[in-house]
């Protein structure tokens, strides 16, 4: 075989290795406008309900949320949601990741005053 075919055949092969990777383990995520988490005041015993748009300050008692992007899963998946937010309080940054929510206790804000879980996003 000639030098060039073999290159010829490699990059084909290539090339549908990744076209199989894609289409058959991609997984497709919708971006949203808003998160809607689930905040536990452990002072009060209360539960609230906020939405918090994606990239917008948004304040709740002494705690400042700001949702860099919220997504969830494609409709034709199992149902998922996921956000990564930034938490602070009196100024200081108390929490900064990815809280998913089919996995509440994986990565949940757990501090003195409150605790706080992705329901979903809108």
């Amino acid at each position: 075989m000639h030098t060039s075919n073999i290159l010829g055949m490699k990059k084909i092969f290539a090339i549908f290795i990744a076209t199989f990777l894609f289409v058959f383990n991609a997984n497709a995520y919708i971006d949203r406008a808003t998160a809607v988490v689930d905040i536990l005041d452990k002072t009060s015993g209360k539960n609230h309900v906020l939405n918090v748009p994606v990239n917008q300050d948004t304040p709740y008692e002494k705690l400042n949320l700001l949702v860099r992007s919220c997504k969830q899963t494609d409709p034709f998946e199992a149902e998922n949601a996921f956000m990564f937010i930034e938490i602070s309080q009196n100024n200081n940054m108390i929490f900064s990741g990815w809280m998913n929510k089919n996995e509440p206790g994986e990565n949940p804000l757990q501090n003195a005053d409150y605790d706080i879980w992705l329901v979903r996003c809108e």
